[in-house]
């Protein structure tokens, strides 16, 4: 067994844990490769052994990726901070964008979709700890946000994503998630169905608060190789 498959069968063991911990089937949650920096050859490996999404963080890593083939068989995300001028790389080629996060950049997802004519699923990103300069919504701003995106044509509101404080125990930042999930899965009905929370070092913990989507990457591939600032910047 190589190194991959040892990888993606714990994961998806500890998944399966987790789940039957808080009284939850394996099935209702996606893993979900995590696939910035990585290669095409890796992306391709990890596809073969059954992992059904991968996601990019860097639109244009996704944008040289693709004609190499690196995600034929999986549903393709985009998980990471999104600037408007680089949405028109992703729109009609991802099939959920995780990161919409102001209503700046729905407006633009929406008009690229009817341009295009197709419609994009997105995710709302919360700011679910309040951190300055980090990506997201305020949770009490969410409400209005997705209302907003709700109207637009061409987009799809899918349900949200989040990001804890690295530092802080994620715990009570997953379950304030799930509140407001659940709040707003009684307005949107049943395609409000995507909850993302959960990455290498706490999905088990995001599982237990309802987390269907997990976000998997060194845990999977291994460390991650290293960056320039330049290269790390979307």
């Amino acid at each position: 067994m190589t190194h991959m498959e040892q990888s993606v069968a714990k994961i998806r063991a500890e998944i399966a844990e987790a789940a039957r911990k808080c009284g939850r089937k394996p099935e209702e949650i996606t893993l979900l490769a995590a696939t910035k920096t990585r290669t095409a050859e890796e992306i391709r490996a990890v596809i073969r052994l059954g992992v059904t999404a991968v996601g990019e963080n860097r639109a244009q890593e996704l944008v040289e990726k693709l004609p190499q083939g690196a995600y034929d068989g999986a549903s393709l995300h985009f998980i990471g901070k999104l600037q408007t001028n680089k949405a028109k790389y992703l729109v009609g080629r991802v099939d959920l964008i995780q990161s919409v996060d102001s209503e700046r950049l729905c407006q633009t997802i929406s008009k690229l979709a009817v341009d295009r004519g197709i419609t994009q699923d997105i995710l709302i990103e919360v700011n679910i700890g309040r951190e300055t300069g980090k990506a997201g919504v305020l949770p009490e701003d969410v409400f209005a946000l997705c209302e907003k995106a709700g109207q637009m044509p061409g987009v799809r509101l899918r349900g949200l994503m989040a990001i804890p404080p690295a530092d802080e125990e994620p715990k009570p930042y997953f379950f304030e998630m799930r509140r407001l999930f659940e709040r707003l899965a009684k307005d949107y009905g049943p395609q409000f169905s995507v909850l993302s929370m959960g990455m290498s070092g706490d999905f088990a913990e995001a599982i237990a608060e309802g987390s269907t989507l997990v976000r998997i990457g060194t845990a999977l591939f291994g460390p991650r190789p290293a960056v320039s600032p330049k290269e790390a910047q979307d």
